[in-house]
């Protein structure tokens, strides 16, 4: 699972966001929507540098985050892994907020773009559809 796991991590090198935020942010999404387990190893912190071209200390700050929040736990010869907690403790509101980053992002692009807010929405809502 390490392998595949450190593919599904990426970075927007322009996002005001900092780069170790983005790859918090990102695990708690996956936990969240089920694409990662309680027990999912998650790649060491040097697959996850060198797969992204970042300081090894970036991705170091984003797991020891992770692990204080309780999102991940250090387990020995493993390494980081998903801490076991129920996916179902996170309510709905609480997964929500894990879209807000996302969301904000694409709200500052859609107004540096001009667009009005029905056809962002209607975009929107057709690519949600379209996922399902």
């Amino acid at each position: 699972m390490a392998t595949h796991t450190a593919q599904l991590f990426s970075i927007l090198t322009g996002s005001p966001d900092p780069i170790y935020r983005q790859l918090v942010d990102q695990v708690k999404r996956f936990v969240a929507g089920g694409q990662l387990a309680a027990g999912d190893e998650l790649p060491s912190v040097r697959e996850v540098a060198s797969m992204l071209a970042v300081n090894p200390m970036t991705v170091s700050k984003a797991y020891n985050l992770l692990e204080t929040e309780r999102v991940l736990a250090r387990r020995r010869g493993l390494g980081m892994v998903v801490a076991e907690r129920p996916r179902a403790t996170q309510s709905p509101p609480e997964r929500a907020e894990l879209l807000r980053p996302t969301l904000e992002r694409a709200a500052r692009e859609a107004r540096e773009l001009e667009l009005d807010h029905a056809t962002v929405l209607s975009l929107f809502t057709h690519i949600l559809k379209e996922a399902s």
